[in-house]
């Protein structure tokens, strides 16, 4: 048989109740300690022969006290044990404990005690409520943020386990419909990018993706996602968590970014295009300038009865049909000097419009939508004229079969609020692929067949408009026909008297005068030379400045007027003529140049008094420009 245990006695029990971390104590029916053990001692720094008779109301603030005492009172009514949570101050503030009481029955079955034991659990108690403060808070700002945060179940039924308030601002549905119906998130993306969605959603890494939501209303945002995956044990995936943001407006920046990026690219290689067209037509002009005097001088010689007169004379249309051109590309590289005028553009369109309306064929049907009371504008009307019968005739061309063309004008505010106005020229042509409108204002480039055009009209144009402070772009759309917009800034009318100053006609053949002719270019200078010669001037040449200034002080040069180029290499012709006229201020000067743009270089301004001949020049102009000088500077 088993021994019988030993009985444990008072000394024993108090070992026992003294050495664990628990708080134990005793109180009777009227609520006066029994019994404590010496962890009370120790959190409440009294001895137990001091508690012993005392009530928690002698130990406690009475808000405590009273909690005390009727959970007491709970376990002395009830007869069985009682647990709750209590309350007691602490070194640190107030501490929570976790407290089972139960009765102390005596033989005649009264309770005449209870007795408590109580675990402290301050610690998780505060972990807990920092956790639900730390959940709130999180849920605060998630309620409150302006991206949709979410936590999407996959396994094993696909649900919304969570979506934040800003899905209703972004998507136009509140969240409840995503709740009611698991599968709507992925019906709102676009077709085109769900499989980019879906794999997203089976990555196991972070990523951030970029896809199309359908709105509610129909519109269409771009969303940003950075979503990352959820596994069980097994490494399944079961759930997706993550952030969507619109970026709609920051795509929309984005994207009108690039366009101004790929416009200024444009501009650049235009820009670019365009010197270097200037400087082929500079060398051209001189080229031309010889031909077109070569072929003068030969044509007087012959005589119009002689048969190779007509020869000569086909040797000039030649020169004449380059010098067209070069013309078009000095518009083009905003070399050609403009001559600006005061203009209404509705009576410029009328005006195209008489003179195109037949030409253009009866299957072309060709109209005016007019603005009245346009501000004017001021521009080279010449120029103006080429810019809009250039997009006629190319117009023309993309309707074969027949359209309507339209030019239409309009008054407009630029981003800055200033007044411009606007020309449209509107055809219902073929319009144009992506790839020939991205390249459309390139010098040379064309769609037409070889000999069907230079493929300067456009590149010309933009020239043109650019030159004027205007803008011009291009819309079209293959089957769609084509739109080109000029805007102009609104003008004010010119200054009376401003412009060209009619010269008196030449007066008489040289006569024995003397003319420096300053010229780089040989065969230039030497038909220059030559014309002026057979036209009875007498002549002296250099081959650049620098040799025409020696000439002056060590040869003691004498000489009527000074015939100079504009562009030399070392020094210009306009410092030249600074140079010689601080020793003879009234010293007359003629210019000649086949490319001129704004302040000469070196920056020495062109004199006021210092007419300007444009190469390639006919013998005609050169003597009657010279005779006119001459005329007016010597008596």
């Amino acid at each position: 048989m088993r021994a019988p245990l030993p009985e444990i006695g008072r000394d024993q029990l108090m070992a026992l109740i003294d050495h664990t971390s628990a708080v134990i104590y005793m109180r009777d029916a009227d609520g006066r300690y029994l019994l404590v053990n010496r962890e009370y001692e120790r959190l409440f720094g009294l001895r137990r022969e001091d508690i012993m008779g005392l009530t928690d109301h002698d130990l406690f603030p009475r808000d405590i006290a009273d909690k005390f005492r009727q959970n007491d009172l709970e376990a002395l009514a009830g007869g069985v044990p009682v647990q709750m949570e209590e309350e007691a101050p602490g070194e640190d503030g107030p501490r929570t404990y976790i407290t089972a009481k139960f009765p102390l029955i005596d033989g005649d079955g009264r309770a005449y005690a209870v007795a408590g034991i109580s675990t402290d659990i301050t610690k998780r108690s505060r972990a807990e409520a920092a956790l639900r403060h730390s959940e709130e808070r999180f849920r605060l700002l998630a309620e409150h943020a302006q991206d949709i945060i979410f936590r999407y179940r996959l396994e094993p039924e696909p649900g919304m386990e969570y979506l934040s308030r800003a899905v209703e601002s972004i998507t136009g549905r509140p969240a409840e419909e995503f709740y009611a119906r698991p599968e709507l998130i992925m019906e709102c993306v676009l077709p085109e990018d769900r499989p980019l969605f879906e794999q997203s959603w089976q990555a196991p890494r972070t990523r951030t993706i970029t896809f199309r939501l359908c709105r509610a209303d129909g519109g269409m945002v771009f969303i940003e996602q950075r979503a990352s995956t959820v596994t069980d044990d097994a490494g399944r995936v079961v759930a997706v968590e993550g952030i969507m943001r619109d970026v709609t407006e920051r795509i929309a920046a984005e994207r009108e970014r690039s366009e101004l990026e790929q416009q200024l690219r444009q501009a650049e290689r235009l820009d670019s295009l365009g010197q270097l067209a200037g400087g082929i037509a500079h060398d051209f002009n001189n080229i031309l300038a010889v031909i077109s005097g070569y072929a003068d001088m030969l044509a007087e010689e012959l005589g119009e009865d002689h048969p190779g007169y007509a020869d000569a004379a086909g040797i000039k249309q030649a020169a004449n049909r380059g010098s067209a051109l070069t013309r078009q590309l000095l518009i083009f590289s905003r070399s050609e000097p403009s001559r600006p005028e005061t203009l209404d553009l509705n009576a410029v369109a009328e005006d195209l419009q008489r003179m195109l309306g037949r030409t253009l064929g009866e299957d072309i049907e060709f109209t005016t939508e007019l603005a009245p009371d346009l501000p004017p504008i001021v521009m080279d009307r010449s120029k103006l004229e080429q810019v809009l019968m250039n997009a006629v005739l190319n117009s023309r061309a993309a309707m074969p079969d027949g359209g309507r063309l339209t030019i239409a004008t309009s008054l407009e505010r630029a981003g800055d609020g200033a007044a411009q106005v606007s020309l449209a020229v509107v055809d219902t042509g073929c319009g144009m692929t992506p790839e020939v409108l991205a390249r459309a204002f390139e010098p040379f480039f064309t769609t037409r067949g070889r000999g069907s055009g230079t493929g300067l009209g456009l590149a010309t144009a933009y020239g043109v408009v650019t030159d004027a402070g205007g803008t011009i772009s291009l819309e079209s759309q293959p089957g769609r026909g084509t739109t080109l917009r000029v805007r102009l800034p609104a003008g004010v009318a010119l200054t009376p008297g401003t412009g060209m100053v009619e010269l008196p006609p030449p007066a008489r053949p040289g006569r024995g005068r003397r003319v420096f002719v300053v010229e780089d270019e040989e065969a230039v200078r030497d038909i220059v030379c030559r014309l002026l010669r057979k036209a009875g001037y007498e002549v002296a040449a250099a081959a650049n400045p620098a040799e025409a200034l020696r000439m002056c002080r060590e040869d003691d040069l004498r000489f009527d007027m000074l015939l100079s180029d504009v562009i030399m290499p070392g020094m210009s012709g306009t410092q030249l003529a600074a140079e010689l006229r601080a020793q003879r201020p009234d010293l007359p000067v003629l210019f000649m140049s086949g490319y001129t743009s704004g302040p000469a270089p070196g920056g020495q301004a062109m004199p006021p008094d210092a007419p300007l001949i444009h190469k390639p020049f006919d013998s005609k102009t050169l003597l009657n420009e010279v005779h006119q000088l001459l005329a007016q500077h010597i008596h």
